[in-house]
């Protein structure tokens, strides 16, 4: 059959060439986004480019080294010796400024990996079975809300040490995977009431199957723009705590415990080198993660629409 017929048989059934062509991909999607938008596709850049500066260079440091004091060189302003200057015990502030902006990054990504892990495992599975089980897991996720999250992790960090990362990250995690918990399941319950979930549940597909092989790759887009998100908040909330004095202590640096220099008057008018690199650094992730994020908001709502 010659390609003229096909084409006439096609448009006699109302047919056109690109009712065949398959749907693009959700990241492609994401990436045709990004594209588009000239700040989002900077921002993306910026931000890999500062993760890999960071880890890289903090592979070639010696912590041993990076931790050494020297009262003989305390609060040095910037110099051929110390480019970015020394801190109030004399360390060199660009190995506390990349081994902080490691850390910090190190327990944002672990927050948000663990808190996404969790969240999204209880939220779909109390959207999708739904009764009983839905009651009780949300009835936790009530209690565990309505508690005031950030006093007790002062409390915690006053009575208990909490000064490495991993244990920040384990305190962090038990008051943070209860909002994305809701989020999720709310997202869930939209999907459960789908055809396809009701006909896999009469054909007596297991829930795990429909979760994971039906319901979550519906919901791919939603769960990657929630932890792209929450990245920027989970920056946020070790820096807020650090800067309180209730996250790393001063020998773990961090973006926050840099930043916290800023509260000793001194500092914030004369020793501007303390921690106005750090501030930079911070809002530079942050705002450029929020951009990355929100031009993939826009993507996922389009694909939604389309659906």
């Amino acid at each position: 059959m010659s390609e003229e017929t096909t084409n006439t048989n096609n448009a006699h059934l109302g047919l056109e060439l690109s009712d065949f062509a398959q749907a693009p991909s959700m990241w492609r999607v994401f990436w045709n986004e990004i594209v588009r938008d000239k700040a989002a596709l900077i921002a993306l850049f910026l931000f890999i480019a500062i993760n890999i500066a960071v880890f890289a260079l903090a592979a070639t440091m010696d912590p041993v080294e990076a931790r050494r004091t020297n009262t003989q060189a305390r609060n040095l302003p910037p110099s051929e010796e110390h480019f970015m200057g020394t801190d109030p015990v004399g360390r060199d502030m660009w190995n506390q400024l990349i081994l902080g902006a490691r850390n910090s990054l190190l327990i944002a990504y672990g927050l948000t990996a663990a808190t996404g892990a969790i969240g999204v495992f209880l939220g779909l599975f109390s959207g999708v079975k739904g009764g009983h089980v839905d009651n009780i897991i949300m009835r936790v996720v009530d209690t565990w809300t309505m508690l005031p999250a950030f006093m007790i992790i002062i409390v915690i960090a006053t009575v208990w040490s909490v000064g490495t990362p991993l244990a920040l990250m384990g305190v962090l995690i038990a008051f943070g995977w209860a909002g994305r918990t809701r989020f999720l399941r709310a997202v869930a319950l939209q999907q459960g009431s789908m055809d396809y979930v009701a006909a896999s549940k009469t054909l007596g597909t297991r829930n795990m199957t429909i979760i994971f092989r039906e319901v979550m790759p519906n919901m791919l887009s939603t769960i990657v723009v929630n932890l792209v998100l929450g990245l920027a908040f989970n920056i946020g909330i070790e820096t807020g705590l650090s800067i309180l004095g209730f996250g790393l202590t001063f020998d773990t640096p961090s973006l926050g415990t840099l930043i916290g220099h800023s509260l000793n008057p001194a500092h914030m008018q004369n020793r501007w080198w303390l921690w106005v690199p750090a501030v930079i650094l911070i809002v530079t992730l942050t705002l450029s993660i929020n951009a990355v994020g929100q031009a993939l908001n826009r993507a996922a709502d389009a694909k939604r629409r389309r659906a």
